[in-house]
């Protein structure tokens, strides 16, 4: 099965080797020849500061084209490619989740959406952390926590009022759960069972957080998946429904048409027309 690629970078698929990654934006991408294909990771959240050059990023399916200074939020699970102007200079933070409670567990929820935000300000942060990272005290890793903490705190500054996600951390950690069960069929009360919530507290927390029905969000969160799949994969159609739960495949032809207009082959035979016509890809 075609699937969209998970990165694991720096041991990510075992115990995280360090606390924390920063590396400049030239370290890695120079060598690729400045463009980053589609990828994701499961266990890690980045922050980019882009200080000066251009950058195109595409973030689950839409590009945008910020100019620097710019900070780039990416959590887990979003799908992200960029292609950078040689000599694009800044930095990328890679925070383990797990490592990072306080900032990002599932009663938190900071920063849970994907965003960009002018940036100038936080230049002096990112050094700060690199110059940490470069350290081998027996305070490094203490630092290094309070630094990025507080560096993440700064971040959610820029953004203002914080993602409602952030506000319903348990809705957080529904969609979490909807993606790691998306082909186990599972019902609004399997869901609510696995948030030790009742199926009536479970419809009225997804109706006043997203103003859908329980049904209706796990259903979009589906949905948000199959355009990602058909965006990033070659996948057949069939083999995108049954990954999804669908095991009627006209039944996911019909969901999906009935979400966003299109069939499924329809919306990816328009995504290859507006990226061979150089349009971003809008999901």
């Amino acid at each position: 099965m075609n699937t969209i690629p998970v990165w694991h970078l720096y041991g990510e698929a075992s115990p995280f080797p360090d606390i924390l990654h920063i590396e400049r934006i030239v370290d890695r991408a120079a060598g690729m020849d400045w463009r980053i294909a589609a990828h994701r990771h499961v266990n890690l959240h980045q922050i980019f500061l882009i200080r000066r050059g251009s950058i195109a990023v595409t973030m689950d399916g839409r590009t945008v084209r910020p100019e620097p200074p710019v900070v780039l939020n990416i959590p887990p699970g979003i799908v992200h490619a960029f292609v950078f102007a040689a000599g694009t200079d800044g930095h990328v933070l890679t925070l383990p989740t797990a490592d990072f409670p306080e900032l990002f567990g599932p009663d938190v929820a900071l920063l849970a959406a994907p965003f960009h935000v002018e940036g100038s300000g936080l230049s002096a942060a990112f050094e700060r952390i690199s110059a940490l990272h470069g350290e081998t005290s027996a305070l490094r890793n203490l630092r290094l926590r309070a630094a990025a903490t507080d560096l993440v705190c700064d971040v959610c500054a820029l953004t203002g009022a914080p993602d409602p996600a952030a506000r319903q951390p348990r809705l957080a950690r529904l969609e979490e759960l909807i993606r790691s069960h998306l082909a186990d069929g599972w019902s609004v009360a399997d869901y609510a069972s696995a948030l030790h919530l009742s199926d009536r507290h479970l419809r009225r927390l997804c109706l006043e957080a997203s103003g859908l029905s329980a049904h209706g969000f796990i259903e979009q969160v589906r949905l948000r998946e199959a355009c990602r799949m058909l965006a990033y994969t070659r996948m057949q159609v069939q083999m995108v429904a049954y990954a999804l739960g669908f095991e009627d495949q006209a039944y996911f032809t019909r969901t999906f048409r009935r979400c966003t207009g299109l069939s499924p082959t329809e919306y990816r035979k328009k995504l290859d027309a507006d990226e061979a016509a150089g349009q971003p890809l809008v999901q």
